[in-house]
């Protein structure tokens, strides 16, 4: 039992408050203090209770689980609801700098600077999540930034991509298709090809089993084929100086001349090595590699015109790409609608087939169906003008 201070109400007599008498503590418990007392103004004795909360109720110290803010608890709310709203801020300065700066700026450790361009155009779904997050914390300031601040960057890297840039006309039509070395479905496949009437034709991961079943299904088609290795084009136009491009250790990549209407055109078919992402980072390392020695043999291409189809395994927003980039221009982004995805086929998240022209202008571009392949195959309508002189 707890020790407690017993006030006998009965007045001294001399009209005096009557000593308090402490009573006797249980055996296993302390006497506790007595508590301050004071006189009343008819002489009866009052009791004041102090209690640590009164300290602190002004700041919420020691405040009970449970208990109400009080008014003094405004100001550090307000503070703590302010950092909040600032750390949303500058996470979206930062995202809006990455988009519209991200070619500019360091690389990233373990060419992570690679795999984010690579999904670059996806940081749009980082709007409304800062949004929301700004909008939870009661900062309608931040949530204005986190709208409009990364919007603005993005539209300005990406909004070009979201509008209809074909036009009619053209002279020749380019398909590309990495046709996927398990591909169940060969003949089906060629069928999906054959209607979209391509004048050139570039096929990717062919193996020893599956390309002469191409080669014979195309044949009545497409008069001038040439493959080797992994990669392979078919023509109805003649080719000439048909040969592999030593990127790897085995052949995938190679490079033709086509007769075309109006003098010669460099067609290059290029499959580079695939890439992952693992404990050390995005390894990169073979496909930038295969991809420095192809960008060597198209700088020293001496055809004007030039032609680039295949499977990069890379989006043309990855600064790997620039020894590509900077030279040929991309036909989906001068010509196209939208970004056309080609991979995976199912729900396509990224653009890695590729038709890259050099000395030629692109009319249209798109994606064609699917296929029993895991890419999408692509193509492009390209103007031929005459080869201009050396």
């Amino acid at each position: 039992m707890t020790a407690t201070t017993r006030l006998d109400p009965a007045a001294a007599p001399d009209g005096g408050a009557a000593e308090t008498a402490p009573s006797s503590a249980a055996p296993d418990s302390g006497a506790a203090e007595s508590a301050p007392s004071s006189t009343a103004a008819d002489g009866t004795a009052e009791q004041t209770v102090c209690s640590p909360a009164a300290d602190g109720a002004a700041d919420g110290r020691d405040r009970a689980p449970g208990a109400a803010v009080g008014v003094g608890d405004s100001g550090p709310r307000r503070r703590w609801w302010r950092r909040r709203g600032a750390a949303v801020t500058g996470c979206s300065v930062l995202l809006a700098v990455s988009v519209a700066g991200h070619g500019r700026l360091p690389g990233l450790p373990g060419r992570l600077s690679s795999l984010a361009e690579t999904l670059l155009p996806w940081s749009a779904l980082a709007v409304p999540v800062l949004v929301t997050a700004a909008l939870l914390r009661r900062a309608r300031v931040a949530a204005v930034v986190a709208l409009v601040v990364p919007a603005v960057a993005w539209l300005t890297a990406f909004g070009g991509a979201l509008a209809d840039k074909t036009t009619p006309g053209g002279d020749l039509t380019l398909v590309s298709h990495n046709v996927e070395q398990a591909n169940p479905d060969p003949a089906g496949t060629v069928r999906s090809l054959l209607a979209a009437g391509a004048d050139v034709l570039a096929l990717e991961e062919l193996s020893p089993a599956t390309a002469p079943a191409y080669e014979r299904a195309l044949a009545e088609s497409y008069p001038y084929h040439f493959y080797e290795g992994t990669v392979g084009l078919w023509s109805v136009h003649p080719l000439s100086d048909a040969r592999a491009v030593p990127i790897m250790p085995w052949t995938r990549a190679m490079r033709a001349t086509v007769d075309a209407p109006g003098g010669p055109l460099a067609v290059y078919v290029a499959h580079l090595p695939s890439v992952r992402v693992g404990p050390g980072g995005f390894t990169a390392g073979a496909r930038d590699e295969a991809l420095g020695l192809l960008a060597a043999e198209v700088r020293a291409e001496p055809v004007r015109r030039v032609v680039l189809l295949g499977d990069l395994n890379g989006s043309t927003d990855d600064r790997a790409l620039r020894p590509l980039t900077d030279r040929l221009v991309s036909a989906q982004a001068a010509a196209g609608a939208g970004f056309g995805f080609t991979w995976p086929a199912r729900l396509p998240v990224v653009r890695i087939d590729q038709i890259l022209l050099g000395g030629v202008r692109a009319a249209s571009a798109w994606t064609l169906p699917a296929t029993a392949s895991d890419h999408l195959p692509v193509a492009a309508r390209i103007h031929l003008a005459p080869d201009p002189a050396p």
